[in-house]
């Protein structure tokens, strides 16, 4: 029976390991080319020529560019209130009235003191020509006569305050009391505005500050109006802001004159600086300050340099060119990998 010497046996091994790793080589270098040889499809989109705009967005209310408070001097129960919100009112109207059964009576015994007091200054004085009283007696009585007359004032005085009038001509924006409630100094009962003297006053973030300036131009939207535009402009920024919600309030006026009802509440876009020829393309497609460029089938990484951004397109100011294709979401490629586009997925 034939036997297989040692020599025989590791020559065959050698043999066996040989075609082993020629078969890897082989299986390696087809993976090679055929992974080299395969394109990626990917979403492309045209770098374009258009106008870019950069926007602080902020949220804002209409409210009277003075608006006027009323209250009480004195504390006491409110007896009746003569208007109603969104009424006008002219300056001097009577508003709301107080209890003043109290106060006409004060006023009364008021009148009544200053009468006594002036009858007793006359007979002093009178007395005091004749030689039958002192001086220091007529003075005393004078002082009187002055002190009771002036207590007559100041008690009719506060009989008017138990009448709320209007400071302004203007309108009801918010009514806050009804007859019975309590008046008293440090509660507001009317709030008055001129309905002709209305501005937006929007909360800025407090990281977009540094760019908002005086004079820039704010377009305004509100739901009450879809597609109408208001447009305004910054009159004035807070120096002071909220640190709880972390803003500042910027005072927009409008350019023309709107219908704009106390309270509405609008859209703010703050214009901080734009351009009507921008080359734009999608913010999807930039990455770490650089792009793919589709080109010859090939992608091609350019760097560039970006200006305005907005939500969805950002401006190239260097780098690509009017009318090349830019890879968007670019991650995983690499310089040199071969692409093609996705069949109806270009944008423009």
């Amino acid at each position: 029976m034939p036997t297989i010497g040692a020599d025989g046996y590791g020559s065959a091994m050698k043999h066996r390991q040989i075609l082993l790793i020629l078969l890897v080589i082989v299986l390696a270098a087809g993976a090679y080319f055929f992974w080299s040889g395969r394109s990626h499809q990917v979403e492309t989109a045209t770098a374009h020529v258009g106008p870019a705009a950069e926007l602080i967005y902020a949220t804002g209310f209409v409210e009277a560019e003075q608006p006027v408070s009323v209250s009480a001097r004195i504390t006491a129960p409110v007896v009746q209130v003569l208007v109603d919100e969104g009424q006008h009112v002219s300056r001097g109207q009577s508003l709301v009235l107080l209890e003043d059964a109290e106060q006409h009576n004060l006023v009364a015994q008021a009148e009544a003191q200053r009468k006594k007091a002036v009858l007793d200054e006359r007979r002093a004085v009178t007395l005091y020509r004749k030689g039958w009283v002192t001086r220091s007696a007529r003075d005393e009585a004078v002082a009187a006569g002055d002190a009771a007359r002036a207590a007559e004032r100041t008690a009719s005085s506060r009989l008017d305050q138990l009448t709320l009038r209007a400071g302004i001509d203007g309108q009801v924006l918010k009514r806050d009391v009804q007859p019975g409630d309590l008046a008293t100094p440090s509660r507001v009962l009317l709030t008055l505005g001129d309905p002709a003297r209305v501005w937006v006053t929007a909360t800025v973030d407090e990281r977009d500050v540094p760019q908002v300036h005086v004079g820039q131009t704010a377009l305004m939207r509100s739901d009450a109006w879809p597609g109408r535009v208001i447009r305004g402009h910054v009159r004035e920024l807070t120096p002071g802001g909220d640190p709880t919600q972390r803003a500042f309030r910027a005072r927009i006026a409008l350019d023309e004159a709107a219908a704009l009802p106390m309270g509405l509440t609008l859209e703010v876009n703050i214009l901080i600086r734009s351009t009507p020829r921008a080359l734009l393309v999608p913010v999807r497609a930039v990455e770490d300050g650089s792009v793919l460029v589709m080109e010859n089938g090939r992608a091609r990484r350019r760097e560039i340099r970006t200006g305005i951004s907005a939500a969805d397109d950002v401006q190239l100011l260097s780098g690509v060119q009017a009318g090349e294709r830019v890879i968007l979401n670019p991650v995983g490629l690499k310089e040199g990998d071969r692409v093609r586009p996705k069949p109806g997925a270009a944008t423009k």
